[in-house]
Order: structure tokens, then sequence, then C-alpha cells
């Protein structure tokens, strides 16, 4: 291979591989369960396979309207509308996106220009900064309180200054599983009232929360909602995250914005799987019936490794589970995690990849949207430890 004689000045000389690449391949390496990168190990119904294909047969192969299917965008409206009471125009105010991260990156790029701030709770999804640094944006940094990962308003307070520009959100959060409620909102909306930020909102597990709770959309704030990009993804809902397509809402001034960007970056997605995620979501029982059907999942790992040295956090949203291992090990997490995947055989997650500082609570991030004998097989492991 030739070496180029081109001079780079990164705009991101600090990015590496993503450290779910990482775990991913030593877990392959390994031969362990892989319970690092957030992806299920099972498949989505046949019924969503098979609108597809029929989608596919009828010639609907060509390129769709840029910002999405009518049909997935009426879809998208009317479940909004039902879950959230927001009345959002299919026309003017959703677009369909290649995914949740180009979602993130196209809001980002759409709103953020050369020396504007955005402030991000860490522990901080790892897509966020970078497409921040990407568009010459400063990413500042509030803290979600250890170890329930709660929000400090007052501190949030302290990071605005006339160069916000955006706060993202995240709830149900990944990697922490802990949910913004109604106060958080409100508290939010008190500290953006009379300013130009804009509210970008990660609520790509939304129909992923537990123990009776209820998912606070910003969606159904009309002070937030006005502000606000809106993400979500079908990969996280119907257990598709290969397909790559999400979404966003939001008021028609904001979504001109967006879609600025969006026709240039990806313009559209692909259209066949569209038109069967729009027929798969007549039925609405298949987003709502999610909470039910991981929070199984959750109680059936957590059990398995009630009798572990592990100690398990409060989860409440998303299917991520942390625990502490300082029984076991006072390794640096990400130590302990490329130990656990060779010698243990199961793949996690460190929790200081989240933190712009690598701040090392000796946290883990296990994965549990797996089949229950994968679940099963890991806990033998984890117990033994």
């Amino acid at each position: 291979m030739r070496q180029s004689p081109v001079a780079i000045d990164s705009k991101l000389p600090w990015v590496g591989t993503t450290i779910f690449t990482v775990m991913s391949k030593l877990a392959a390496d390994c031969g362990a369960i892989n319970l690092s990168q957030g992806f299920p190990d099972f498949q989505a119904e046949a019924a969503l396979f098979d609108a597809t294909l029929q989608a596919m047969s009828a010639g609907r192969n060509q390129y769709p309207p840029m910002a999405g299917v009518a049909e997935l965008r009426t879809a998208i409206a009317d479940k909004v509308a039902a879950l959230y009471g927001a009345d959002c125009d299919a026309e003017d105010e959703i677009t369909v996106t290649a995914g949740a991260t180009q979602a993130i990156f196209t809001a980002i790029a759409a709103f953020v220009r050369g020396g504007d701030e955005v402030i991000v709770f860490e522990p901080v999804y790892d897509s966020y900064v970078p497409a921040i640094e990407t568009v010459g944006g400063k990413a500042v940094y509030a803290a979600l309180r250890f170890p329930d990962y709660r929000p400090d308003w007052e501190q949030v307070r302290s990071l605005l200054s006339p160069r916000t520009r955006m706060i993202i959100i995240n709830s149900p959060h990944n990697p922490t599983g802990s949910l913004f409620d109604a106060d958080d909102l409100a508290a939010l909306a008190e500290l953006t009232r009379d300013t130009n930020i804009v509210l970008l909102a990660d609520e790509v597990y939304e129909h992923i929360v537990f123990d009776g709770a209820r998912h606070e959309s910003v969606a159904a704030h009309p002070e937030l909602a006005a502000r606000s990009i809106v993400v979500s993804s079908f990969g996280k809902t119907y257990h598709i995250t290969g397909w790559k397509i999400g979404y966003v809402l939001g008021p028609r001034e904001l979504m001109r914005e967006f879609r600025k960007v969006h026709q240039f970056n990806v313009f559209t997605v692909n259209t066949p799987c569209q038109l069967g995620i729009a027929e798969y979501m007549r039925d609405a029982s298949r987003h709502l019936g999610l909470a039910a059907f991981y929070e199984g999942k959750r109680d059936f790992f957590r059990r398995q490794l009630g009798a572990s040295r592990f100690e398990l956090l409060p989860c409440r949203g998303t299917y991520f589970q942390l625990a502490r291992y300082g029984a076991i090990s006072d390794l640096p997490d990400q130590e302990f995690a490329r130990w656990l995947t060779r010698e243990v055989g199961v793949a996690v997650i460190p929790v200081s990849v989240f933190n712009h500082d690598g701040h090392d609570e000796r946290v883990v991030r296990f994965c549990f949207a797996k089949q229950e004998a994968t679940l099963a097989a890991a806990g033998e492991r984890l117990r033994a430890i």
C-alpha cells in the first residue's frame, strides 16, 4: 500500500476506532459472548420482511421523496399523536433518516456553527461530540450524577453562555439506563425559555421503559417541542439495527433547516424498507409491547447475575445494564473489559469511554437484547468469577 504524500490536519485527532468496534472484534477473536455492542441476536417478525418484499416485488425500488415516503411519515404522525398528543404535520415536520446517528449529525450540522457551544450530558453517547467538533462547535459537559445518573440543573444553568446554541439530551439514556422525568423537562424548559437554544432530543429507546414508568417525550411538551429536533429509531424498536432507518420530528422552521443538510449528506432512505415499516406499524402492539418484552429480558439477565459478585445498578430503560465490579477486580474498567472478554469469555463496554476525561467508576455495560440462551450462557460464566 502506498503512503499518501498529503499532510493531514485532522479535524478529530483524538478519535480512533470506536470502543464498540474494538470490543466486538475482540469478542469475535476470542470466541466470547458479545454483550458489548447494542444489537439483538434474534430476528424481527417475518411480517416485517414480508411487507418489505411485497414493496420490492411491486416495483417500489426507485428514489422516494427526500423527506421519506408519505406512507411512513403518515404512520409516524399517527403514532406520535396517539402516544404524545402531538399534532405533527407529516409533510413539513417529519423526516425519515438513515438511522439515528445520521439524524443526530445532520441536526448538529444544520444548527451549530464554528465557535458555538453544545451542552451534552455525560456519560455521553460517543457520536455526539465528534459531530459537534466536526462542524467547529465546542462540547460543554454536564454531569449525570453517579450512581443514579440524575442531571443537576443548577450545574446546567452555570454552563449556559451567550455561545450556547444547542443542548443534547438522551432519554432513556445510553449507557446508564436512566430516564428524564416531567420535572426534568420543566427545568429544561425554564432554562431555555427566551433563548435561541435548539434542543436535540435523542429518544431512540422511547418504547423501552420499565417498571410502569412513562417515557417523557419532548414531543409531548409544547414549549420544548417548539425548539426541538426529536430523534427516534426503527432499528431499536423493531430489532433491525442493520437497516439503519430512523426519523426526526420538529417544527417546520427547524425542519426546513434540517432538510437543507439532509438532502446533501444522505438525500433519502431506501424505498422498500420504508414501505415495509409503514405497513408493519399498522399494528401498534408491535411498539406498545416492547417495554414488557425487554423488561422480561432485563429481569432474566439480572437474575442470572444475582449470585455473582457484580453489583447491578438501576436500569429504568434501554436494553443496557450497568454493573460495578469492585468486588471482583481493582483493574481500570477498560483493562477489566479486555480481561473479561479474553479470560471469562463475555464482552462488555467500559463506561469510562463515555466520559471525556476518562473518569472511571469501575462500571461496565452489558447489553441484554439477546436470546435467553445467550444471556444464560453469559450468566454461567459471570457467576463463576
